[in-house]
């Protein structure tokens, strides 16, 4: 715990210093979390070159506004990786309903390949069932609190006020959850 609060101390002391236009701050800032920004929407949205336009936009839009980041509500790590999730959920939401106008306003094209779509249906579809059996297997508490934040799209604040629970307990079981989930996921793919 004393280590993560110096990170998160050191993380502080950056942001407060990329305010001032420090160009190494930001770069700091950047060495240290845009590979577990990227690896977080590549996991979300499944395309290695749009995680990495994810991250660049997250990173810029620090650079633009560095104070949007607000110490008193949590670590830069969780600021920032929320962020990414954000964009990320945003892009795939917006990729999914341009694909349907473009699919309910013309016909299936000749030339897609209907066996690589029944594949990418088929890997969601298992994708989707590991993670709901995973989710069982997790306490009813963080289950909770990751189902309103992913399936619902609810962020950690309006959780914490519909539950009457303090953010920090909502934070941690948030945390905690994933952890789990994480966990349990990748023993299952272990297996297979």
């Amino acid at each position: 715990m004393v280590v993560r609060n110096l990170e998160d101390a050191r993380d502080r002391d950056l942001v407060r210093r990329v305010i001032q236009g420090d160009e190494e701050a930001f770069r700091d800032l950047f060495r240290r979390y845009g590979p577990m920004a990227k690896s977080l929407a590549a996991r979300v949205v499944r395309q290695t070159f749009m995680a990495e336009e994810i991250v660049q936009e997250a990173f810029l839009a620090l650079w633009r506004s560095p104070d949007a980041y607000r110490e008193e509500r949590g670590t830069f790590r969780s600021w920032l990786l929320s962020t990414v999730h954000h964009r990320a959920v945003d892009l795939v939401r917006r990729e999914e309903a341009h694909r349907r106008r473009s699919q309910s306003g013309e016909a299936e094209s000749p030339q897609e390949d209907v066996g690589e779509q029944v594949v990418e249906d088929t890997d969601l579809a298992e994708s989707r069932i590991r993670v709901r059996a995973a989710l069982e297997e997790i306490p009813a508490e963080q289950r909770q609190v990751l189902e309103l934040m992913y399936f619902d799209g609810k962020t950690q604040s309006v959780i914490a006020e519909e539950l009457d629970l303090p953010l920090g307990t909502v934070k941690s079981r948030t945390l905690l959850g994933m952890r789990r989930l994480r966990t349990l996921l990748v023993n299952v793919e272990v297996l297979e």
